[in-house]
């Protein structure tokens, strides 16, 4: 009478120990779960054929309607408007690009490009 009752307590202990190990696999994947991240696109996108659109000595409507409205208008700076964009994805960001319209009165004086994703190119100033 004994003995079965130590079977069943062994079977017992086998059954618990199978169900640790497997609740310890279990949790054990649980562990490289990431939260879902989204990616963000955030500011002015400025492809390439927008950027050669703009020229030294346009007016600032026209900048606008190759561009559109500037991310950052600063009262401080209103001679300048900025166009930023940045790209992240889960939480790293992939891409960044900066283009800032300097102008004189009404007009275009200068373009700083040279944070333009790809671009390369060198600042436009008026009169070169």
């Amino acid at each position: 009478m004994f003995a079965f009752f130590g079977t069943v307590q062994s079977s017992m202990f086998m059954k618990i120990k199978v169900l640790l190990v497997l609740m310890l696999v279990v949790l054990t994947g649980c562990t490289s779960f990431r939260p879902y991240r989204m990616e963000i696109r955030q500011g002015n996108l400025v492809t390439p054929e927008m950027r050669a659109k703009v020229r030294v000595g346009m007016s600032r409507q026209q900048v606008t309607a190759a561009l559109g409205s500037p991310l950052v208008s600063d009262v401080f700076h209103a001679n300048r408007w900025d166009y930023l964009y940045r790209y992240d994805e889960r939480g790293k960001p992939l891409e960044q690009q900066r283009l800032t319209v300097y102008f004189e009165g009404d007009f275009v004086k200068r373009i700083d490009d040279s944070q333009m994703a790809g671009a390369g190119a060198q600042p436009a100033t008026a009169g070169k």
